[in-house]
């Protein structure tokens, strides 16, 4: 983020300050200095001794930059322990992607680990270090055969181990290590999690092994085995164990990447997380919240809510939602790289899947997230080749505009509280979401603000939605936040009780947001309701989103943000698309964006997979009127000025 404090203004100060934006977004303070992972455009490939030249040769020729190999070394029992054959692997292709000027990171799991053919070995992991293993609070080991996943072949013995088994942690980052060494760009590590996403796993809360209990014996003074309500998020023992498994994972990933940097300090580390904000992230213990503080960017397989993971399945809602997700990954990065694997189309009949590789693909592009292409639920392949390196070709040609640090000019702030998540996700979810739906619904300029930013959020109005929880360092920063000018905005609960700012604060106890989300799941165009239009009456009745206004249909998504200075929009159209059967939305017409006529005259407008045209706007009074014609998938535009003072 940048380095820019407003702790010196009052409210008046701040408000001009403000207003000026999109002025001064360019300029003040320091831009994050973006790296390859911001640049991606991911192609993923089976690696080994003999195909590094052809896999090379088929990256550069579908404009994928970012090779992904897979070639997991500690999550097969053998290469864990003797990894020599795929370290040279990996050697080689990180030699020959470097000698083409592209990027390749390497494939390994996390907590997971495969012994191939177990049923005749004498020597599998479960075999040979049985106090590895994850268990159930009632001893059962997480051990597991074919047919339990689609990656497990019948006759393979898959575990999960527990990350605080020193012997095994011990060779896993030696392993690091060894990889590091190869020149390889980056470590992509797959689920790092605890096992509660097998059948009959799931309300398991594990691990409970050995060295988990005792590990949380020693943080807590607390028996893991009888001192919790399991389930319980009233019960303050349990809430505890769950803290203690988010943070226990989250170092796991931070010391992956202290020893790939011992070795070589710019590799990157990547892991695949599928939970995103929602209840799974608490159960499995991989918080993305907490994991992008520790590693360098966050591979999201991300669907959003229920379902197959397949683009061609998701209702308009699902599509909102996906959304919400995404600000809020690029949110938690703050100025990291946000990667998307996801699945366009698995087969269904009747259905082009190109079409929903192309919505998928805008949908991610426009919250500024990298889109990784996969065949089905594979990693690797294409529904579509052609499909894929035409995608990829517009992302490169336009990929500054897409990618550049996106400056908010004044934004409506949405606070995402970790613990409100964590111990009340029933309430808080809900409300959230429905917040930044109700706000998009509006076109009007959010941000998704965390603990770690709110002490650099410059945006007039900060919603609370049902945050039940603020540790006392949240409370003063929001303290600070609101003696600064600063309004805050409560939808349902008062996290702050008799304590912290009062004057000046907005309450709202019926959340509008959770109302609006309700109504969506009725009717999704349906109308805001009054306490929706109170609500967001009383966000402008304290700023304009800075002079900038758009009309467009409700389900056309307008994200605004400056570039280097330069006012850019980020449109995503939803309207028209049904699962199972059109991926291709209905076309708009007649979409307006009004500036401050300083702003500029000129806007340059990108249909996604189009070509750049310039559109003039009328300046009537103090603003200046931009009218575009049509808006089919999504589009990428910007405005300067064909004036030179």
């Amino acid at each position: 983020m940048r380095d820019f404090s407003l702790r010196s203004f009052g409210g008046a100060a701040l408000a001009s300050v403000l207003l000026a934006g999109w002025l001064t977004a360019g300029v003040v303070g320091q831009e994050p200095q973006p790296d390859w992972t911001h640049f991606v455009r991911i192609g993923a490939y089976g690696l080994s001794r003999h195909n590094s030249a052809a896999i090379i040769q088929n990256a550069q020729a579908s404009d994928v930059f970012g090779i992904e190999v897979d070639n997991d070394i500690p999550g097969r029992y053998e290469s864990f322990i003797d990894p020599t054959e795929k370290l040279a692997a990996i050697r080689e292709v990180a030699e020959a992607a470097h000698h083409a000027g592209n990027k390749a990171f390497v494939y390994i799991a996390g907590t997971e680990c495969i012994t191939a053919h177990a049923v005749q070995s004498s020597h599998t992991l479960a075999k040979d270090h049985p106090d590895w293993l994850q268990r159930k609070i009632t001893g059962e080991p997480a051990v597991f055969g074919g047919g339990e996943a689609f990656w497990i072949h019948e006759g393979d013995e898959d575990v999960w181990v527990t990350p605080l088994a020193p012997e095994w942690r011990k060779i896993y980052m030696q392993r690091v290590r060894q990889i590091a060494a190869t020149g390889i760009d980056g470590i992509y590590v797959d689920i790092p999690y605890w096992m509660t996403h097998f059948s009959g796993w799931e309300d398991t809360w594990a691990s409970f092994d050995d060295y988990s209990v005792a590990e949380f014996r020693a943080q807590t003074g607390l028996d893991a085995k009888h001192d919790l309500k399991l389930g319980d998020f009233t019960d303050p023992h349990f809430r505890q164990w769950v803290e203690f498994r988010i943070s226990a994972l989250t170092d796991f990933m931070r010391d992956i990447r202290d020893n790939a940097r011992a070795v070589r300090p710019d590799i990157k580390v990547i892991p695949e997380i599928y939970p995103g904000i929602e209840e799974a992230a608490v159960r499995v213990g991989a918080d993305v919240y907490q994991m992008y503080a520790v590693v360098d960017a966050i591979a999201h397989e991300y669907e959003y809510g229920e379902g197959d993971h397949m683009a061609s399945s998701r209702t308009q809602l699902d599509w909102l939602q996906y959304q919400a997700g995404m600000l809020s990954f690029r949110a938690f990065a703050e100025g990291k790289a946000t990667w998307i694997l996801n699945y366009s189309w698995d087969g269904d009949k009747g259905i082009d899947p190109r079409e929903w590789m192309k919505t998928l693909a805008m949908s991610q592009l426009v919250a500024g997230a990298n889109f990784w292409d996969a065949k089905g639920h594979e990693m690797a392949d294409s529904n579509d080749l052609p499909t894929r390196t035409e995608i990829f070709s517009w992302i490169k040609r336009y990929q500054n505009h897409i990618y550049g640090w996106r400056e908010p000019a004044d934004p409506v702030g949405i606070y995402f509280s970790p613990a409100s998540r964590d111990f009340d996700i029933g309430d808080f979810l809900p409300s959230y979401r429905g917040v930044i739906l109700l706000l998009m619904r509006a076109h009007r300029e959010l941000q998704v603000v965390t603990p770690r930013t709110v002490g650099n959020f410059r945006g007039r109005m900060l919603v609370l939605p049902n945050v039940i929880a603020l540790d006392e360092a949240e409370k003063s920063a929001l303290s600070r936040y609101a003696n600064r000018g600063g309004k805050i905005v409560l939808t349902g609960a008062n996290p702050f009780g008799d304590m912290g700012p009062q004057n000046g604060v907005l309450k709202f106890p019926r959340c509008p947001g959770a109302e609006f989300l309700s109504s969506l799941e009725r009717d999704i165009h349906a109308p805001i309701s009054e306490n929706g239009q109170a609500f967001l009456g009383a966000l402008s009745s304290n700023g304009d989103g800075g002079g900038i206004s758009i009309d467009a249909a409700p389900l056309v998504i307008a994200h605004m943000a400056a570039v280097h200075g330069v006012p850019h929009f980020y449109f995503a159209n939803f309207e028209g698309l049904e699962p199972r059967s059109n991926g291709a939305p209905k076309p708009q017409f007649d979409l307006r964006i009004r500036v401050p006529a300083k702003t500029g005259d000129v806007l340059h407008f990108v249909p996604f997979l189009g070509s750049e045209s310039l559109i003039i706007g009328k300046q009537q009074g103090a603003t200046t009127l931009f009218e575009i014609p049509q808006l089919e998938r999504g589009a990428v535009a910007w405005i300067t000025s064909s004036r030179h003072d």
